[in-house]
């Protein structure tokens, strides 16, 4: 459902006593909320903009991600192109998912002069909201709270409303809970609006972009996916060409053009966000892979996890891909940038088939040479500090992406199985990025203990990994994977495994940390296996504080970038 630029309509709720039944929810009464060209005047002349947008801005390290045209020919260098214009439909579609007034405010600044105007309009870009991710998610414009159900749900709605909803009408369960509706009032009930009917005006021109890159693809398999992935856009039903997207071999061009994550519900964690990639691959480090492809199998076996909870992975695709991305949209390039994705998410197609997982190369750079380095020498004894290595950063990511994939498909319930993300609900992004996190690192510990990985090489394997940690907390605890390492760190450090020092450095006790990351690993895996949300909600809620002595050192981080910003050869633009 597209919202018009010019007026937001904001649903506001009230739940009623129904004598002898449970709350149910009454019609909305709808409100109008001025944007258009009433938000531009309030924009230059005095509504309310956080002060500090430079100190904001300097937070994000400008990076140039050009692509690399040389060893192309004319038809490749057209098919990246048209896979371009195609991504940029779905950047379209993301922006008004997570905060369609964003995406007005945004356009009205465009012609405006005014220095405070191009910041703000700069800080919208980043975040694709008017709520700041480094802050909690609160406004950087404007008062209004960020709605936890973004753009997905009827604003006000609860999440306990929609449960109610769904426990005295069990036929609209599966409608309203799909990853691929929006929930909207249709008269007095609610309904889950397909994505594909709602987005229509976008998908269709995404589409017919894809079936003409197809046309340009020397690769018979690629071009196949990129056909189903159109059809799948106007159907909602990825399956087909996710099982495709796995089966393709070494592929020099891929992409990822779905909706696949879910972070940004924080209302029910089930809707997804529109995200694309265009990949050019790395065949060199692509090959390196092939070595912890082999071993997936085996580190599923040996998960601290009962037998029944941990399907085997022999037989299964682990497609591993080390990838240049000189374009991203949407989900993929707002925010948290991601050097990594382990994809697609739909258990059944885990239990086909398997995963991809897609390293980004140029990311992974930029994020090690501007934002890993520098913090770990302000946060780590420098003995420890000068371990931190690119090579070390790359095999955790390696390994957490390769993790995505291992533990529970499903949870168990009384009805036999269930969704784990249904199950556990909106703390499920970050209490799947620990899980990947801590099994990985579990995963690494066996690589060593099997001479695959070199044993003396463990100390500079577990500093980098801590030193990813202190890069990602700087985000707080209102993304996904800051949440997840924000939780690692709080419960590393109450176990010994992370000590602070009286300097307010920190040092890692190299002697307990494989002991304390199997006990993480068994009481995450454990949680997603019983899909206990309750156990789950506990967990992070004891877990991800931000303690005044971390606080305190991080302070000392404070002039290195907590991301980067990245600059493509491509124009980037919505409407």
């Amino acid at each position: 459902m597209t919202i018009p630029g010019s007026v937001v309509p904001l649903l506001i709720f009230s739940l009623t006593m129904v004598s002898g039944s449970a709350q149910k929810i009454s019609k909305p009464q709808t409100t109008r909320v001025m944007t258009g060209s009433a938000a531009k005047g309030a924009a230059s002349a005095g509504m309310q903009v956080a002060p500090d947008l430079d100190q904001r801005l300097a937070r994000f390290r400008r990076v140039r991600m050009p692509f690399q045209s040389a060893g192309l020919n004319a038809r490749e260098q057209k098919l990246v192109n048209k896979l371009v214009d195609a991504s940029r439909y779905l950047e379209e579609i993301f922006w008004r998912q997570v905060d369609p007034e964003a995406l007005t405010l945004y356009q009205s600044l465009a012609g405006s002069k005014s220095p405070r105007d191009q910041k703000l309009r700069r800080y919208l870009w980043i975040n694709a909201s008017r709520f700041d991710l480094l802050d909690q998610n609160k406004p950087f414009v404007g008062t209004a709270s960020m709605p936890p159900g973004r753009g997905f749900y009827p604003q006000g709605l609860t999440r306990e409303q929609i449960e109610q909803y769904v426990k005295d009408h069990p036929e609209k369960k599966a409608e309203i809970y799909s990853p691929t509706t929006l929930v909207r009032w249709h008269g007095d009930q609610l309904e889950g609006l397909p994505y594909h009917i709602a987005y229509r005006s976008f998908l269709e021109p995404a589409a017919r972009d894809l079936r003409e890159a197809a046309t340009l693809s020397a690769d018979p398999a690629f071009a196949n996916f990129l056909r189903l992935r159109a059809d799948a856009l106007l159907s909602d039903d990825y399956l087909k060409s996710d099982l495709a997207w796995l089966d393709l071999k070494d592929p020099k061009f891929d992409i990822i053009f779905a909706p696949y994550e879910t972070y940004e519900d924080g209302l029910l964690g089930v809707k997804a966000s529109y995200g694309a990639a265009v990949l050019i691959r790395n065949p060199q480090e692509s090959q390196k892979l092939a070595l912890f492809q082999k071993y997936v199998a085996d580190i599923q076996d040996t998960l601290p996890l009962a037998p029944e909870d941990r399907p085997s992975k022999r037989g299964l695709e682990t497609p591993m891909e080390v990838m240049d991305a000189p374009y991203r949209a949407g989900d993929l390039r707002h925010g948290y940038q991601a050097v990594a994705d382990n994809l697609p998410n739909d258990p059944r197609v885990h239990e086909q088939k398997g995963s991809k997982k897609i390293f980004f190369k140029n990311f992974m750079n930029a994020r090690v040479n501007f934002v890993i380095l520098p913090v770990a020498k302000r946060m780590l004894r420098p003995e420890q500090a000068a371990k931190v290595s690119g090579e070390g950063y790359l095999l955790a990511t390696i390994l957490h992406e390769m993790a995505h994939g291992l533990g529970p498909a499903f949870a168990r319930a009384a009805a036999g199985k269930t969704d784990i993300r249904e199950a556990i609900g909106p703390v499920f992004g970050g209490l799947e990025e620990a899980k990947a996190d801590v099994v990985g690192m579990f995963g690494l510990k066996w690589l060593v203990d099997h001479d695959v990985l070199p044993k003396e090489k463990l100390e500079e394997y577990y500093a980098s990994y801590v030193g990813g940690i202190f890069r990602t907390v700087r985000f707080g605890a209102a993304e996904a994977h800051s949440q997840a390492e924000l939780m690692e760190f709080n419960y590393l450090s109450e176990r010994g495994a992370i000590q602070r020092e009286s300097s307010g450095r920190y040092s890692i006790d190299y002697a307990r940390m494989p002991q304390v990351l199997a006990d993480l690993a068994k009481e995450l895996l454990e949680i997603e296996a019983t899909g206990d949300r309750e156990r789950a909600e506990r967990w992070f809620k004891k877990y991800t504080v931000m303690t005044p002595e971390l606080q305190s050192s991080l302070k000392s981080a404070a002039n290195t970038p907590v991301d980067i910003d990245p600059v493509f050869s491509f124009p980037e633009r919505v409407r």
